[in-house]
């Protein structure tokens, strides 16, 4: 399987669009936990890079560009603590898709590992802390180990998904350790974190997309 450049671009479409539909669910988890904003905040982050995607975007294909100019457009929209995480897992994830206009199966791999990668190092979140990496620490683990063992993007990344989707759920037994919620402390149990959420629904939307691609 390979994504072109324009794939790779209509994935950020997709993820924009889904992110609006679950800005209010995102918002009702944020409500709880913080400002109440979390959606707002990312569906700001995406309108805007929905708007570069239109414009300075629309006929490139340089998938590290695309990646680059997504995480740099995210950064400058978004002034909360999720701007810079977004920001350096793209930019990251950039460098492993510099100057390709077709991304094989070991491309999306290594770019996605990069991604976490990016997000822990800014962050320096931990599994446990009620965050964002509960969501992406577990899903990046599984699909690298996977994807070595199988060599099949789909079913690595599939497997992935919900090794994530399992990492957000878990953040509803967590106490928030990190940010606005952790002064909440007890009271932040059972609800599930927010950033978890939105990290799940962005890689979600990946797997999607290949499961489209895959039949064609």
């Amino acid at each position: 399987m390979s994504l072109s450049a324009r794939e790779y671009l209509n994935y950020f479409k997709q993820v924009t669009e889904v992110i609006e539909n679950e800005k209010d669910y995102l918002c009702e988890l944020d409500r709880k936990l913080g400002d109440g904003d979390h959606g707002v905040t990312m569906s700001i982050g995406w309108q805007s890079v929905n708007e570069k995607l239109d414009t300075e975007l629309l006929d490139e294909t340089d998938c590290g560009k695309i990646s680059s100019v997504v995480g740099m457009t995210f950064l400058n929209a978004v002034g909360s603590s999720v701007g810079p995480l977004y920001a350096t897992g793209f930019i990251k994830g950039a460098k492993v898709l510099k100057n390709k206009t077709e991304l094989t199966d070991s491309d999306i791999a290594e770019f996605w590992v990069a991604f976490v990668n990016g997000v822990k190092e800014r962050g320096k979140a931990q599994v446990g802390d009620k965050t964002i990496v509960d969501t992406l620490d577990p899903f990046a683990k599984k699909l690298e180990a996977k994807f070595a063992e199988s060599q099949d993007i789909l079913a690595a990344f599939s497997e992935a998904v919900q090794a994530g989707e399992r990492g957000m759920e878990s953040t509803k037994d967590l106490i928030s350790k990190i940010g606005r919620s952790s002064r909440l402390g007890e009271r932040s149990l059972g609800v599930q974190d927010p950033g978890a959420t939105s990290a799940y629904l962005i890689i979600e939307t990946f797997q999607k997309v290949l499961e489209v691609e895959s039949v064609k």
